[in-house]
This record gives structure tokens, sequence and C-alpha cells, in this order.
């Protein structure tokens, strides 16, 4: 029997613990796979997917800053998907692609599960506007949190994001500038991707209060200035976005091969992994 192909696809990539974590789900579930990583830039996307769909591919998932450009490539789409306006997990059909996004349910397992958060009426600010927040902002709203207030520095694509949620009442676009004004949040959800550049937006310690949940979507470095901001200001929790990475994974897995990974263990590997790297440092 041929091994299935699966790859992610960003830009950068290199860093991304996807290959790793699918092996590990592979190695549990006694599932033979390929899965590696693609780094292609934003002119480069749609012809890296599809020379891997020629080669073979059955599989991908999509990371920054794709997640748009990727639904947009699908043949059809999920009702997450479709609600988010971007996919991160594409399975390869008899048509074309199929587009799924896990990272909403992947977000809320975490953090309902593994880090046994009640979300339920916690006013939410998502900072950022682009295709990881479109990505968590549906099923945010599923778990039941309250008003949801998503700031970004351009008002078109906040706005954007507030209609395609189509809640008037409960989700309220705002300008990055607007902050200082909004007073405390239960939940802070960081979605953007500015800290990769070192442009992480200067954020007012006055959204923290005593009860709040910092989030970053990202994971390692990345994380690092949103969550010592948070810690800085008093956050209650401080979590970054591996645990979200894994479980949306494991959604991932399951849509390809019809089997759900346990993630705990995966999860604490790489916790392991990344403690045993500080102490090589």
């Amino acid at each position: 029997m041929p091994i299935l192909r699966y790859a992610v696809l960003g830009h950068p990539v290199a860093h991304s613990l996807s290959p790793r974590i699918h092996a590990e789900f592979g190695r549990q579930l006694s599932i033979a796979l390929d899965y590696s990583a693609i780094d292609a830039d934003a002119d480069e996307f749609d012809n890296a997917l599809a020379a891997f769909a020629a080669s073979g591919g059955v599989g991908a998932n999509i990371t920054l800053p794709h997640k748009q450009r990727a639904a947009a490539a699908c043949e059809t789409l999920s009702d997450r998907a479709r609600r988010a306006g971007a996919a991160n997990t594409l399975a390869r059909g008899a048509t074309g692609w199929h587009g799924d996004n896990t990272d909403g349910v992947g977000l809320v397992r975490d953090l309902t599960g593994r880090h046994a958060l009640d979300l339920r009426a916690r006013r939410t600010l998502l900072i950022g506007a682009g295709g990881a927040a479109r990505g968590v902002a549906p099923a945010l709203l599923d778990a039941g949190i309250g008003d949801l207030f998503i700031a970004n520095r351009s008002a078109d694509r906040a706005d954007a994001l507030a209609d395609a949620l189509a809640q008037p009442g409960r989700v309220h676009p705002r300008y990055l500038d607007d902050l200082r004004a909004l007073g405390e949040f239960d939940l802070i959800v960081n979605a953007t991707s500015a800290a990769r550049d070192g442009g992480l937006p200067a954020l007012p310690m006055s959204l923290v209060g005593k009860r709040t949940a910092a989030v970053d979507l990202s994971y390692g470095e990345v994380a690092i200035p949103f969550l010592a901001w948070a810690r800085a200001a008093g956050a209650h929790d401080a979590i970054d976005g591996l645990g979200m990475l894994v479980e949306q994974a494991a959604e991932s897995f399951a849509l390809w091969h019809g089997k759900r990974p346990d993630t705990d263990p995966v999860y604490e590997q790489l916790i392991e992994h990344r403690a045993a790297l500080v102490t090589a440092d």
C-alpha cells in the first residue's frame, strides 16, 4: 500500500511542529503517512498547492498567511470554513480540494478541556481580523462568550469580519487605537502575526482584570511578547497556542483518517521537548 502524502503550507513554515505532531498521531494509530512542510509565499501558493496535488498529496494543513486564499482554492467548503471564510485543513477529492477549518474547535477544546476555562459570558477581545481570527471567532461565539470586540489596524477588515459573523449587538469592530477606552476583558485572544516581525501593537494594561485569560494563537518565541505583556499586566492565565495546535491537528487527522488520536501524550511530548531545548540553551 502506498504511503499517503500530507503537508503543511505556509510562509514561513520551517518552524512548524505539524510534521512532528502528525507523525506521532500516525505512530499512535499505526497509520503510515508522509507529512512534510512546504514553504510558499503569497505569489507561490496556488502553484505550490497544485504541485502538491499533482505529486499525490491527499491532505494539507494551511497556516499563515494563506488560510483565506486556501478557502478560495477549494471546490467545496465545510460549514465551519464557510462561516470563517478561511480554511486550515484541505482534503483531496475526485473533483478538487474540500476545505475545513479546525482552528476554532481546536482552540475551544484546549481552553475548556486542558486549561479548564469556562468561556461562557466572558467579555472577549480578539486582536486581529485575518485568517487566524476568522478561524476562531465563530467557535468562540458558539462556546457562549459574551460580547466580542474585534480590534484591528485596518477598520475595513474588522468590519468585514464582524459582518461575516452576523451577530450585531454582540460583535463590535474597533480600531486598535480605541483599546484604551474599552475597559477590562475576561478573555483576550491575540490572533495577529505581528510579533513575528517584532511589531506587536502597544496594548494598554487596563485591558487586563483579575480573572483575565490571555491567549496567543501562536506558540514558541513568537508568543513570548504578548504573554509577557499579559503576565506583567496581571492576567490570571497566560496561554500560548501549542495546545490549540495539537487539538486542531487531531481534528484534521480525524477528517483524513476517520480516527481521532489521543492528544494528551503528544502535547506532553512537545512540552518536554521545549523544556529540553530551554535547558540546552
